[in-house]
């Protein structure tokens, strides 16, 4: 982020970003999700790993790393492959220092942190014996959810001359996605929709009004979540975009209730925008909206209806970025890691793989429509897919992309409930 600043000086290594491009492959940064974490045996600090199953991995997320030196051997505790090794925690003495976020990898960063306590907090008697700390949420090893992959007591990057050890994996993640909005009677509730839909096809009381689906409570669920494995968990405010976030106490409740259990990271959506207050005239930037949910537990946001402004802000100024934008603003603060950018878009169906608008990417669809064509794009929408917007979503993440979004939530609502998978043209392009 500040190219040829120095830093302490204590660790002896450089500090750089991720490269987007390994041999020809590209590399997606940052470095976001679970990974394996290779520790060595030749620093004492392998009472870290004591319990804890050698294919568990860690969540790791950042932009920049630390290359593994001979310089630097004596203070490598562990390494991890992400586009070639990198230095993934640090020891000497007492003092350890993780790449990795143990307080957000599960039953398996709650043993680390556990082991770290309980070889250091020793009672004052005779025998100097060490007084045990439970895990919270007795979590094990073996049922912690967590990923399978390497966490294995095996030398860090070897030397030139030796051969390379053997590479830690990425491993895909299952992310918990709750859309959570208030019924009818005002309670905070975790519904899903059908394309958006999210009220009962019929009254169940025969009044003729149709009650929002309800499946539960928003803290309960996404704990119930974690313990059966989710890698992430995310809630959706699907309705704030008619008040501010500023107002909505409720929402910052669950995230606080959540994080006391939940060891996973958490990301909330919903009201990421510049507010002002109808009553007081009191404003806020998004920023200081997102502030309110990173305070309140929050790890990453999701900013839906603002990111589309942003793009269409971004084309009309000839590709300049406003600099004022949320995602410019929470990615400058917090980083690109901390943002991630929601995209509902809609099938627009096309004659042709040339007859979509201008700026727009054409696919064949997996499915004609109704007159048989074969080919559409992707029309983003705004709040809660209420709103079309003469813009497509392939266009809209590369801008995201652009001014400093770190990930994207892609939701096709001709999907949304069908219960028979996922948009794969979409993702495909997407990931081109």
């Amino acid at each position: 982020e500040t190219p040829g600043v120095a830093g302490l000086g204590i660790i002896p290594g450089t500090v750089s970003q991720f490269p987007t491009e390994v041999q020809g492959q590209r590399l997606t940064v940052p470095h976001m999700g679970w990974n394996g974490a290779r520790f060595s045996g030749n620093d004492g600090g392998l009472y870290l790993t004591e319990g804890v199953d050698p294919s568990s991995r860690v969540y790791f997320v950042h932009s920049f790393r630390v290359l593994p030196t001979p310089a630097a051997a004596d203070w490598t505790l562990a390494t991890t492959s992400y586009g070639g090794e990198f230095v993934s925690a640090v020891r000497r003495g007492d003092i350890v220092a993780t790449q990795f976020h143990p307080e957000k990898s599960g039953g398996v960063g709650l043993r680390i942190l556990a082991n770290f306590l309980n070889h250091h907090l020793k009672v004052q008697s005779v025998d100097q014996s060490r007084v045990p700390l439970p895990i919270p949420g007795n979590f094990e090893p073996a049922d912690s959810g967590s990923p399978p992959a390497s966490c294995s007591s095996t030398p860090p990057v070897a030397p030139p001359g030796v051969g390379p050890a053997e590479e830690t994996l990425l491993a895909k993640r299952i992310i918990a996605v709750l859309d959570v909005r208030s019924n009818d009677q005002g309670d905070l509730v975790v519904t899903k929709g059908d394309q958006y839909d999210v009220r009962e096809k019929s009254s169940s009381d025969g009044s003729g009004g149709r009650a929002v689906r309800n499946h539960g409570k928003p803290v309960a669920l996404a704990k119930r979540y974690f313990e059966e494995g989710a890698d992430e968990v995310a809630f959706l405010n699907i309705t704030s975009f008619k008040k501010g976030v500023i107002d909505d106490m409720p929402m910052l409740e669950v995230l606080e209730k959540a994080s006391e259990s939940i060891f996973v990271p958490l990301t909330v959506g919903g009201g990421i925008r510049d507010y002002t207050d109808p009553v007081t005239g009191q404003s806020w930037s998004s920023l200081e909206v997102a502030n309110r949910y990173f305070r309140a537990g929050a790890d990453k946001v999701s900013v839906g209806s603002t990111a589309v402004d942003a793009a269409e802000d971004f084309l009309k100024a000839g590709g300049v970025p406003s600099g004022v934008s949320a995602i410019e603003q929470i990615h400058h603060v917090y980083g690109r890691q901390a943002v991630v950018v929601s995209i509902d878009p809609k099938r627009v169906y096309v004659d042709g793989p040339s007859s979509g608008p201008e700026g727009a990417t054409v696919v064949e669809a997996m499915e004609p429509d109704e007159d048989g064509r074969q080919f559409c794009w992707y029309q983003c929408t705004a709040k809660g897919g209420r709103e079309l917007r003469n813009l497509c979503a392939v266009q809209l993440a590369v801008i995201c992309e652009e001014l400093g979004a770190g990930e994207i939530m892609l939701n096709c609502i001709d999907k949304d409930g069908q219960n028979n998978g996922y948009e794969l043209p979409l993702v495909q392009v997407k990931n081109r």
